[in-house]
């Protein structure tokens, strides 16, 4: 099979959202969160097994009710530096908001992870999910929706141009000569738009890859149309088969309609795999850890985050969910107009909301290996996903997954055996962006 997988780890530390009890898990350190060797250590292992790319999500507002990975975790742009000196060929992909930061500092910053890390970075532009996020930013009242697309938007059309300040050659550090900079070849954008004024030019040169490679996970109409126009790589929601399925033929024709090449754009689908010797044993163990996740005071505080952190633990549990849409315009739209609907629906309590919110779930990739790979096998087959981004609980079943699965894929030549490259760009196969004034110089066919 000419297309191949693409692998990304997604490490929650001590837990994310709906893992209420990981951080009581013996095997996972209390200070995982913070501890820069827990994330070398699976970054490496991860190389080791040759995935693409290592992600780091990120918010910038909590309360105590918020995941115990939430309430204490590192500056993705600072961890992935870190990790990027002690290894070699996996991509570092960080999450970084356009709402909450300028586009120059963005491109400074990625664009020296990436120099770092020889050619391995990826930004994923979020618009911000948390409502209070403004308050820590000196703003009464979080973007509506148009304005933080408008501004995503924007933000890496200037960023990439910032990139591009610099052309390749731009530097020929001619001793004899006396020149260090060809200025010919260093470009100020003087950019003036709706949200941003950037004159430029980057001080910074371009990497191996020419570009970070931009990532994006829009789920609303807007940031499908984002994801379109601008991203490189897709962090999908996944759901069942036939939403996946849904889900990727619709980017794919979004980002062909926007004149751009679909392969170019690669879709990721979170996965939680669970690998044991058999398929009764994992599935009994994705029982347990819902078991071990279950908190209905957790649940209810996570249903809170989809309508801007908003506290339901003063509402009458028993009555029919409250009217709360208006809380959710500026926040987490798509997410909680699916809730306000099924609530709707079936008429349910905010108790009965809280706990379909958290409701067990059997991943499709629980099993034995064989099972798993099938499933992966026949997922990637019919059109659901580019590539899989992996959250597992803790290190070991990482380890049975890389053991036990990957393998399998190699076998059945739907996964790489040795890595295509040394950047993130060669790995998932997107090509390297050209300077725009170096095209302009020298247009195609001239």
């Amino acid at each position: 099979m000419s297309r191949k997988i693409h692998l990304a780890l997604h490490p929650y530390g001590v837990g994310g959202p709906g893992q209420h009890g990981l951080w009581k898990d013996p095997s996972v350190a209390k200070n995982s969160s913070t501890d820069i060797n827990y994330y070398i250590q699976l970054a490496q292992a991860a190389e080791h097994a040759l995935f693409d790319a290592l992600f780091i999500v990120d918010s910038q507002f909590i309360n105590a009710t918020y995941p115990a990975h939430y309430l204490n975790r590192l500056e993705p742009l600072t961890l992935l530096s870190a990790v990027a000196t002690h290894t070699r060929h996996i991509g570092l992909v960080g999450t970084a908001s356009s709402t909450y930061n300028s586009p120059f500092n963005l491109a400074r910053r990625f664009g020296s992870l990436d120099h770092i890390s020889g050619g391995r970075a990826g930004w994923n532009v979020v618009t911000s999910f948390d409502t209070g996020t403004s308050r820590n930013y000196g703003l009464e009242e979080h973007l509506d929706y148009a304005t933080r697309y408008g501004r995503a938007l924007e933000a890496v059309q200037v960023i990439r141009g910032l990139w591009d300040s610099y052309e390749d050659d731009a530097f020929p550090a001619d001793v004899e000569r006396g020149v260090f900079l060809d200025p010919e070849k260093l470009h100020a954008l003087n950019h003036t738009g709706e949200h941003f004024r950037v004159d430029g030019p980057l001080n910074l040169s371009r990497s191996p890859q020419g570009q970070p490679v931009i990532f994006q996970a829009g789920v609303s109409e807007e940031g499908r149309t984002l994801a379109a126009q601008v991203a490189e790589g897709i962090y999908a929601p996944g759901g069942s088969f036939e939403d996946a399925k849904a889900y990727y033929a619709d980017i794919k024709q979004r980002t062909a309609a926007a004149g751009r090449n679909p392969d170019h754009i690669k879709i990721f689908i979170h996965g939680g795999p669970i690998v044991r010797g058999s398929d009764a044993e994992a599935q009994r163990r994705a029982r347990e850890i819902f078991d071990e996740d279950s908190d209905f005071a957790a649940s209810l505080a996570l249903l809170g985050r989809a309508f801007g952190a908003h506290d339901f633990s003063g509402y009458d549990l028993d009555a029919p969910f409250p009217d709360v849409a208006h809380l959710a315009e500026r926040g987490g739209r798509t997410g909680a107009a699916r809730i306000i609907e099924r609530a709707r629906a079936e008429g349910l309590s905010l108790r009965q909301v809280a706990q379909t919110f958290n409701e067990f779930r059997l991943s499709p990739f629980v099993g034995a290996p064989d099972t798993v790979a099938d499933t992966i096998e026949r997922w990637f087959a019919a059109g659901t996903f580019d590539g899989i981004n992996l959250a597992f609980r803790n290190t070991e079943d990482l380890e049975r997954f890389i053991d036990g699965v990957v393998p399998l894929l190699q076998q059945r030549g739907l996964f790489r055996t040795e890595y295509e490259g040394t950047t993130l760009r060669e790995n998932l196969g997107l090509p390297i962006p050209v300077s725009r004034y170096t095209r302009d110089r020298n247009p195609v066919g001239a």
